[in-house]
């Protein structure tokens, strides 16, 4: 990646070849182990009669912005440059990007913007401005917040932090692969949630290079499947967004991440609102954990396709906790 000045804008230019490799990942886990706890890995006997296999939960809703992109961003925000930071970082975000960016700066003393749609989760915006950030609301959903996001990045001279674009947050999110083989070297099969796709490119950069043999799978809603679609095609195409769930929710895919799915994750699995919302009353149920949408994604692609995980060691990915009261009662009465 090249970081590329104009006319005072900083912005990161990524090349063809700025996937990172397990070893930007290891260094990537030496940086985040002194900012964030390791999250745990549980084992639930009542998700294994469900599923019909043993499934093992990794627990990135204990982070303390409650998802896992706060990995991302502390490894991002320690490796940008001086010159970035006195730029001032921004972002546009659904609300667990804008939180990870959030979080980082406040640790490394950088001013944060973060634009997100108008009707973004409260909870997510009021974390976000909580942890000192600019909360700037624009447009209907995510790719109109981004797309003003970066035309202020433009005109204001800030290093523009793209939610999937960016090598070092890829990095950052593999090390959740990394601490699930270490404490689970016989899992074979990790389900991960997909938006952008940052979490599953890492997932897949990690685990492959530790065991070829370990299956990736994504998921995603159906009512936002821009990212399944374009993994399908290998081209990056633009589709509908109507789903409840934010984290899974854009409208077109990203270049960077698709380029590593295309090469490496195994399948990609779609699902649909409801079995979300199910996946997240199972989860209180049968884990006594709070699942925001995109986190439940994995247990409901699980109980989709149980009969192919048979004799299956599973990791799930509960890659966020950051549920509305006004969601969880929607899901508690569906």
């Amino acid at each position: 990646m090249s970081i590329v000045s104009l006319r005072g804008v900083c912005y990161n230019a990524v090349m063809e070849n700025d996937r990172p490799s397990l070893p930007d990942i290891i260094l990537a886990k030496q940086t985040i182990s002194r900012y964030l706890p390791r999250t745990p890995l549980h084992n639930y006997p009542a998700l294994d009669k469900l599923v019909g296999t043993r499934v093992m939960v990794k627990h990135e809703n204990h982070q303390p912005v409650g998802a896992f992109k706060v990995r991302g961003g502390i490894n991002l925000m320690a490796r940008l440059s001086d010159a970035e930071r006195m730029c001032g970082v921004i972002a546009a975000s659904t609300g667990n990007h804008g939180q990870s960016v959030a979080y980082a700066a406040r640790e490394f003393g950088v001013r944060a913007t973060i634009v997100v749609p108008e009707r973004a989760n409260p909870m997510k915006v009021q974390a976000m401005q909580n942890l000192g950030a600019t909360v700037i609301f624009h447009g209907p959903d995510f790719d109109s917040a981004r797309v003003y996001c970066e035309t202020l990045a433009r005109q204001q001279g800030m290093r523009y932090v793209h939610s999937g674009n960016e090598p070092d947050l890829i990095a950052g999110v593999g090390t959740i692969a990394l601490e699930i083989l270490e404490d689970a070297p016989e899992v074979d099969t990790i389900i991960v949630p997909i938006g952008g796709g940052s979490g599953a490119a890492g997932a897949c950069l990690a685990a492959k290079a530790l065991n070829p043999k370990v299956q990736i799978i994504g998921v995603q809603s159906e009512r936002a499947p821009a990212a399944y679609k374009s993994w399908k095609s290998k081209s990056l195409l633009e589709d509908k967004m109507e789903t409840f769930a934010e984290g899974l929710a854009t409208r077109v895919a990203f270049a960077l991440p698709q380029s590593i799915l295309w090469d490496m994750l195994d399948d990609f699995i779609l699902v649909s609102d409801a079995e979300i919302r199910h996946a997240i009353v199972l989860l209180i149920e049968k884990a006594h954990t709070l699942a925001e949408a995109a986190g439940a994604s994995p247990l409901a692609a699980a109980l989709k396709i149980a009969n192919r995980l048979q004799g299956k060691n599973t990791a799930l990915v509960l890659s966020g906790g950051n549920i509305t009261p006004a969601q969880l009662r929607e899901c508690l009465e569906s």
